[in-house]
């Protein structure tokens, strides 16, 4: 990984694109400290210390701080990710845009338009409930329709503002845009964590104390790298043989290539769906000022947060954790479903004359798929779990609170891979073109 790093800086073009992806990052974290007009910071702040659930540290998190310090980019690209959740899903739901999706680039570009527009809505809609809804209690330095309409602008703007410097990241600078964004919004939080963890267990502490608990801090964050980055670098390959065929006086096909199934199909998607479900009756009665009663009520609520998981005192609470599974695995199976499509891929395999070695075309191959299928998400959605229960844990035995967990470092080590490949296919394409630009030189 050094090493295509090392090389990437040694090619002009890549080197730009590096510079200007940095740039844009520095753009970012400025807007981030950039406070809102006409909002009393303090206030959301002290909201945030009187909380003890996570739902909101959880939002904090993807924001880079920027939401607890009420500034600019408050609301970041969580929109924008919202947005293309949901575009994906009623891809599947609207036969209209599933023709668009199937119209190649120019209805990928239709579907992106729309993307942009939902992102808006949704960015002014979560403006507009923050507005109100913490305005009336002291978010605003003064509750009236025009700083209420200020604050309602300037969040929409800067959600739409990180957008489109996501998308310019993609175009000119490496990676995927947005979730360098994205990227860059976590990785902020995670040296006041560290120090937050040094204060906790090693400073004060006695020095063999203080040396045994940092090793096991490090110990426990490179486990979780190292983890994430097998969940996410493994697959299961299914070979494909296509049979040979003649057309005038050539010979046609007759290869052996091979169908990559990722063991974690769906990404963090299956993590961010259960967790955003489980957390929205939290929210909700938070807003409410409800659920810190001794009801039935609140104690449902209290088994559904993830902060009192794992808690010696009150082992019963840990029962939420169970429901998080489920959910976890259900939405690995349920979106996996809707990306990726058995039927249409044994279709493609039989008109191009391709069979997986042993298995009929048609049906078999289709239920050979799924079943292969079900057990790679399986495997992937326990590995999923694993992620986030290491930090449930140590938040739960020993009180270990930190904003990143599970979720956050499946992100940075997914993005962080990702952008390394595509640093690593745009040396490979400038090596293609130097060598026939030298040969067609010669």
């Amino acid at each position: 990984m050094l090493e295509t790093v090392r090389r990437a800086f040694k090619i002009e073009d890549i080197r730009k694109r590096i510079f200007y992806t940095f740039i844009m990052l520095v753009v970012i974290r400025f807007g981030s400290l950039l406070p809102t007009p006409g909002v009393n910071p303090t206030y959301i702040q002290n909201f945030f210390a009187s909380q003890t659930g996570d739902a909101f540290n959880f939002f904090d998190a993807f924001t880079g701080g920027s939401f607890t310090q009420m500034s600019v980019f408050a609301l970041s690209i969580t929109p924008y990710i919202t947005s293309s959740i949901i575009m994906q899903l009623m891809t599947i739901a609207i036969p209209k845009l599933e023709e668009m999706q199937k119209e190649g680039a120019d209805g990928r570009k239709k579907i992106a338009a729309i993307t942009r527009y939902v992102t808006v809505a949704l960015a002014l809609i979560e403006s507009s409930a923050m507005a109100i809804g913490f305005g009336r209690s002291g978010l605003l330095v003064e509750y009236n329709f025009v700083n209420a309409a200020i604050v309602v602008c300037t969040l929409t703007a800067g959600s739409a503002f990180l957008m489109w410097i996501g998308e310019r990241i993609t175009e000119k600078g490496v990676g995927n845009g947005i979730s360098i964004v994205l990227l860059i919004n976590i990785v902020s939080s995670i040296p006041d964590d560290f120090v937050r963890l040094y204060e906790q267990f090693v400073k004060g502490q006695k020095l063999a104390y203080g040396v045994l608990a940092a090793v096991i801090i490090l110990a426990v964050v490179l486990f979780i790298i190292v983890f994430v980055v097998v969940l996410q670098s493994g697959e299961r390959r299914i070979s494909v043989q296509y049979s040979q065929k003649m057309q005038g006086r050539r010979t046609y096909g007759g290869q052996s290539t091979y169908i990559p199934l990722k063991v974690n199909t769906a990404g963090v998607i299956p993590v961010i769906f259960s967790s955003s479900l489980m957390q929205v009756p939290i929210v909700i009665a938070t807003l409410l000022n409800k659920g810190n009663g001794t009801g039935i009520g609140s104690q449902i609520l209290r088994g559904l947060n993830s902060n009192n998981w794992f808690d010696p005192e009150n082992p019963v609470y840990s029962i939420g954790l169970l429901l998080y599974i489920i959910l976890t695995i259900f939405f690995a199976y349920f979106y996996t479903s809707i990306t990726f499509n058995p039927l249409e891929i044994a279709n493609n395999m039989k008109k191009s004359g391709g069979f997986i070695p042993g298995i009929r075309p048609g049906r078999p191959t289709v239920e050979y798929l799924e079943r292969i299928l079900n057990y790679v998400i399986f495997i992937g959605a326990c590995g999923l779990v694993i992620v986030q229960m290491i930090p449930f844990f140590f938040n739960g035995v020993f009180g270990a609170k930190v904003s990143f967990g599970g979720t956050s470092i499946i992100i940075i080590v997914g993005v962080v891979l990702e952008t390394i490949k595509q640093i690593e296919s745009q040396m490979l394409v400038r090596n293609y073109t130097g060598f026939l630009n030298s040969k067609s030189g010669s």
